[in-house]
């Protein structure tokens, strides 16, 4: 799997860097045509996605434990929050925090109100939460809450291939391609996290550049990548509890103190109302010209900004540094065959080609055709991932039933916790298992 996965991420990254324009042109036509074709499609399945979620949360299973069930979580609530936040999309709601509502603004989706309006305005905060608020953590969670089961509490590797063991197993035909469902999650992640960390290293210089005039070319860069680089490679030599958990940790204070001065994740709130009510104050047009360093412009509007934009330049260092820590664990466990200890050279192999990977995007001016190739995978990974919530409820069942029957002999017969259907399956399962005849020796056999 990791030769595979190496050899497709270079082809992809060859093409990117050497075609830069013809790539993203590509990219951006096919992510337009799915986009029509299938938006529905998209919008249908993150909107089921978050009623499965809540279902599953508010049902019988919602009780189940990710790992064995007198099991107890390692983490302090804040912690947990801190890597979710950090290591999963905390970079991008930085980068877009400020900057979506306002492309929202000057061009409202669809031409459905007009714009540079206060209409248009509403629509653009509206728009925004949608994209960021609970639709894409939905997308997160049932990823990892059906990757998390299988590892913690079934004891399986913590792959794709091994979710779907049960379904491949029936197919004979199929299993032996089973792998390539893990190299297609491993090449979307590098895609992904090389095209946050690209984004974020642009915006990261600008920042420098509004704040300690730094010029946005190459150079300083290749200097922010790689003072990145040796940061989450001394956090993946630290480990899991000493370098994500406190870095998280780190950021989610930092956050905090952001957010108390410019109200919780709204950037483009506050750069919508700046916009509107100081008549034009150019903003917008900061946007369009140069996406990296439209938060920056913002601040330099408000009192202390030279305080306000540090603080944001370290939030972005740290997630950044979190978000490459998270996903060279990750993959690194993925090219394991899914160990939740895979050796340090793996983690550092993968952080110095997700860097490297990225800064050859940067020089070359691929990162938008690799931002849209990325999307793309979204498409196939949505069927796979159906699958995965059809297995999930198999297993739940199957899990609870277990459970209710050692609960049943346990306590002589008595159907704790079971409602009124199972407690007669459980009586009828138990009369049938007693019984002296070929059903009795089919159930115990």
């Amino acid at each position: 799997m990791f030769i595979a996965s190496t050899l497709i991420i270079f082809g992809l990254v060859v093409v990117g860097a050497s075609f830069p324009e013809s790539f993203g042109s590509a990219a951006e036509s096919a992510l337009a045509t799915v986009t029509e074709l299938f938006g529905w499609f998209y919008l249908f399945s993150v909107f089921g996605f978050v009623v499965f979620l809540f279902g599953l949360a508010l049902s019988k299973y919602g009780k189940v434990r990710l790992g064995p069930q007198d099991s107890r979580p390692n983490y302090s609530f804040f912690s947990w929050i801190s890597m979710l936040l950090a290591a999963g999309f905390g970079v991008g709601l930085v980068f877009y925090g400020m900057a979506e509502p306002m492309f929202h603004y000057i061009d409202p989706p669809y031409g459905d109100v007009n714009a540079e309006t206060e209409a248009s305005a509403r629509y653009a905060i509206q728009y925004s939460y949608f994209n960021w608020g609970i639709h894409q953590w939905a997308a997160f969670s049932v990823v990892g809450l059906i990757i998390a089961y299988f590892q913690f509490r079934k004891g399986q590797a913590g792959l794709v291939s091994s979710v779907l063991s049960s379904v491949t197993a029936k197919h004979p035909k199929i299993r032996p391609y089973a792998s390539w469902l893990d190299v297609f999650a491993v090449v979307a992640t590098v895609m992904g996290v090389a095209t946050s960390l690209g984004l974020g290293v642009l915006q990261m210089n600008g920042g420098l550049n509004a704040v300690f005039g730094l010029p946005e070319n190459g150079f300083w860069q290749f200097v922010i990548l790689f003072v990145m680089f040796c940061a989450y490679m001394l956090s993946t030599w630290s480990g899991l509890d000493k370098g994500i958990k406190r870095l998280s940790n780190l950021n989610m204070i930092l956050c905090i103190g952001l957010m108390l001065y410019v109200w919780i994740g709204v950037f483009g709130g506050a750069a919508l109302n700046m916009e509107i009510v100081g008549d034009d104050i150019g903003l917008a047009a900061a946007t369009q010209d140069n996406i990296t360093v439209a938060l920056f412009e913002m601040f330099e509007l408000m009192p202390f900004s030279g305080v306000l934009s540090l603080i944001a330049i370290m939030l972005i260092f740290v997630f950044l540094v979190t978000s490459a820590d998270s996903a060279s664990y990750i993959v690194a466990q993925m090219t394991d065959n899914g160990s939740i200890n895979p050796p340090l050279y793996k983690r550092v192999l993968w952080g110095v080609l997700i860097a490297a990977i990225c800064f050859t995007l940067i020089l070359a001016g691929g990162l938008t055709g690799l931002q849209s190739a990325a999307v793309l995978s979204a498409l196939p990974f949505t069927f796979i991932l159906y699958m995965m919530v059809i297995v999930l409820v198999r297993e739940l069942r199957a899990d609870r039933k277990a459970m209710l029957t050692q609960l049943y002999r346990r306590h002589g017969e008595t159907p704790v916790g079971a409602d009124a259907f199972e407690a007669e399956e459980l009586g009828e399962e138990e009369r049938l298992r007693r019984a002296p005849n070929v059903v009795n020796r089919r159930i115990n056999h």
